[in-house]
């Protein structure tokens, strides 16, 4: 054994460590002691946030409970699914509907008649719909402005003016503008469903005054918009039976087309994305394995050189 140990110290492989000064004790200490206050500052600091963040939870949760609304119940829609797209037919359906129904106080400026094309319409029938309606545009070569047939490149049209008409004819409420409607309103189309179809008569105690009605699923549940949709009220094109929960839903399918244009893209482009990461990960692993393979499974042997 003394042998041995004398023949690793000729090859220089055992050295003796130096001896550690008093400062450089002092310093590991201090460097201890610190990284023992750090872990215990960490610690409290991640406390005090958890309990914050459940303290904005519990206030949240407790605000929503006191609210004078009823939250709206998740409906069973077609697109709620990972990789599910709109139903087009009910696009359709519900664009025939706030045309017929909604339109008359609700504005929609953010969309044009040419985001029909492809989704809901041919490029004749979108621009035979925005035909339908009047521009005024201008000024000509003359400077006068003059009125023309819709375009593709149109928004749909405004009911109002200006708001002060839209307050004047809505006993002072501003009908919202429904583009964005379904992103702007917690619960999105289930709220929209639920509004729709959730008109009753008022409760005992619940005084409303001229020109409201109430609607449990509206904030404090006076609401200024009449109930607009019954059964029956419209015809479908295609023949659907038009009820009321049918009109609802497809109006509400429409509105969150308006809101996410982009819905059924975003959810292609997932696809896309989960097929090209799926084989990435696979070529990865065989890489891995087939280069790492030899540096993984080699043996390294120290032999000694003879003297």
């Amino acid at each position: 054994m003394a042998a041995t140990l004398r023949r690793f110290h000729g090859l220089r492989l055992l050295k003796s460590a130096p001896a550690l000064s008093l400062q450089q004790a002092k310093n590991l200490s201090s460097a201890g002691s610190w990284a023992s206050g750090n872990k215990k500052l960490i610690g409290a600091l991640g406390a005090i946030t958890g309990g914050v963040g459940a303290l904005i939870y519990a206030l949240e949760q407790s605000v929503q409970a006191s609210g004078g609304e009823v939250h709206s119940p998740a409906q069973l829609w077609n697109h709620k699914g990972l990789f599910d797209a709109l139903d087009h037919q009910s696009v359709r359906r519900g664009y025939e509907v706030y045309k017929q129904v909604c339109s008359a106080c609700h504005s929609m400026q953010y969309i044009a008649y040419r985001n029909l094309v492809g989704v809901t319409h041919t490029e004749a029938e979108a621009k035979a719909e925005a035909e339908q309606i009047t521009v005024r545009d201008g000024p000509d070569d003359t400077g006068n402005y003059y009125t023309r047939p819709g375009k593709l490149s149109d928004y749909f049209p405004s009911p109002y003016p200006n708001e002060e008409a839209a307050r004047a004819a809505n006993n002072g409420a501003y009908p919202p503008d429904l583009s964005y409607i379904v992103s702007a309103r917690k619960g999105g189309e289930d709220y929209i469903f639920s509004l729709l179809t959730g008109y009753h008569d008022a409760p005992a105690g619940v005084v409303l005054r001229e020109g409201q009605y109430f609607n449990p699923y509206f904030p404090g549940g006076a609401i200024s918009m009449a109930q607009v949709l019954y059964n029956e009220v419209i015809e479908y094109e295609d023949g659907t039976p038009p009820t009321q929960s049918q009109l609802a839903k497809d109006v509400a399918t429409f509105l969150k087309w308006t809101s996410e244009p982009e819905h059924d893209d975003r959810k292609q482009l997932l696809i896309k994305v989960i097929g090209i990461l799926g084989f990435l990960t696979v070529i990865s692993y065989y890489i891995k394995r087939h280069k790492w393979s030899s540096l993984k499974s080699r043996k390294i042997v120290f032999v000694p050189k003879e003297k």
